[in-house]
C-alpha cells in the first residue's frame, strides 16, 4: 500500500510519524512546497518515508491533505485519479465543498474522509461513542480549546469573526461569532474556559450523522482580546505549534425513558491528536473498513470503538465526566 501526505506542517508531520511507526507500515511519500521540511522528515523516518515532488503524487492508494484549506479542488483531482482522500480541513466552506464530492467518490468506489483532525475529527468520534449510550440523541454540543500549527491558529482567528453555524429544530441558523458566552469545563489540567460561538465545521458533519438530533452547536474558547481583534489581521505571528488543547463533547438524549446527559472530553496538543486521527483514518481506509463516499468521523458505519482504541494506543485518550451535569 502506498500513502501520500501533502503538507508536513505541525499536523502533517505528526500524521507521517504515526503512519511510519505503525505495525507493518505502508510506503509513505511526503511532499511540501518547503523542501527542507520534507528532507528532514524523510531522513528521520527512512526507510519507511520517502520525499517526492508536489506534482509527483500519483499512483497512491490514499492521500492525506494536510496543507492549509482549501482542499476540495485537490480532493477532486485525486479522486478522479483513483486515490482515496483524507482531509484535515477545518474550514466550513471547504468542508461543504468536500461533502459535495460524495457522488464522485461513490462512483469511483473510493472514500473521502472529511474533517479527520482534532475538531472536527476526534470530536465526532467522541459524539458517536457517547450516542451509543442513548436510545435517542436530541442534542450535541461541542467545545474546543487550543490550536495546532500556524494554519490552525489563523483559521481559529477567522472563525471568531465569521458566522457560527448551528442546527436548531430542523433548520440551520447563523449567529454572530464571538457571541453566546458559555463557561465550559474541560478535563484537567485545562479546566474551565469561556467559550463562544464560532464558524466551526462540527455541526456540518454531525447533523447528517445523527438524523434525529434537534440541536447541534460548536463553541471555541477565546479571551477578550481574541474577540476584540478577530476582525483585524493577526497582530502577531502564530506560534509554530500551539500548547495543550482540549475537547468537550456533550450529548443529551433519552435512555430507558429518562432524559440523560453524557459528557466526554480529551486533552492533547491539537496537532498531535489531529495527526493521529488522520493516520488511523488512513489505516481504516487501507483496510477497507470505511465505506465509499464522503465519511465524517462521526459516521455510524465506522468502527468507532476500534478507532478510539487505536488512538488510545497511540496516546490520544478520552475521558468521561462522571459528576452531575445541570
Amino acid at each position: 500500500m502506498r500513502v501520500g501526505v501533502l503538507g508536513v506542517g505541525a499536523v502533517g508531520a505528526r500524521a507521517v510519524r504515526q503512519l511510519a511507526t505503525t505495525e507493518d507500515p505502508p510506503e509513505v511519500v511526503v511532499a511540501d512546497r518547503d523542501e527542507s521540511k520534507v528532507e528532514r522528515i524523510a531522513a528521520a523516518l527512512a526507510p519507511h518515508v520517502a520525499r517526492i515532488g508536489v506534482g509527483e503524487l500519483r499512483g497512491l492508494d490514499v492521500i492525506v491533505l494536510a496543507t492549509p484549506a482549501p482542499h476540495a479542488a485537490l480532493a477532486e483531482v485525486h479522486l478522479r485519479a483513483g486515490t482515496s482522500v483524507v482531509s484535515v480541513s477545518d474550514d466550513v466552506a471547504d468542508v461543504d465543498r468536500l461533502i459535495q464530492l460524495g457522488p464522485l467518490a461513490r462512483e469511483q468506489g473510493l472514500t473521502l474522509v472529511a474533517g479527520a483532525a482534532f475538531a472536527p475529527g476526534l470530536s465526532g468520534l467522541l459524539a458517536r461513542y457517547a450516542a451509543g449510550r442513548f436510545d435517542q440523541v436530541d442534542e450535541i454540543h461541542v467545545a474546543a480549546h487550543g490550536t495546532g500549527g500556524p494554519a490552525c491558529a489563523r483559521q481559529h482567528h477567522r472563525a471568531l469573526a465569521g458566522l457560527a453555524l448551528a442546527w436548531q429544530d430542523g433548520m440551520w441558523i447563523e449567529r454572530s461569532s464571538g457571541s453566546g458566552r458559555e463557561l465550559c469545563w474541560f478535563p484537567d489540567p485545562v479546566g474551565a474556559h469561556d467559550c463562544y460561538r464560532a464558524e466551526l465545521v462540527d455541526p456540518l458533519l454531525l447533523v447528517p450523522a445523527f438524523p434525529t438530533v434537534s440541536r447541534v452547536s460548536a463553541r471555541l474558547s477565546a479571551t477578550r482580546r481574541d474577540r476584540i481583534t478577530a476582525r483585524l489581521p493577526m497582530l502577531r505571528r502564530p506560534h509554530p505549534e500551539g500548547t495543550l488543547g482540549a475537547l468537550r463533547v456533550e450529548v443529551r438524549g433519552h435512555r430507558d425513558g429518562a432524559r440523560e446527559v453524557e459528557v466526554l472530553g480529551a486533552i492533547d496538543r491539537p496537532a498531535v491528536a489531529a495527526g493521529a486521527v488522520a493516520a488511523v483514518a488512513v489505516t481504516h481506509v487501507l483496510a477497507r473498513e470505511a465505506p465509499t463516499g464522503v465519511v465524517g468521523m462521526a459516521d455510524a458505519r465506522l468502527d468507532t470503538e476500534g478507532l478510539l482504541a487505536e488512538l488510545a494506543f497511540r496516546g490520544v485518550k478520552a475521558a468521561r465526566y462522571t459528576g452531575a451535569v445541570p
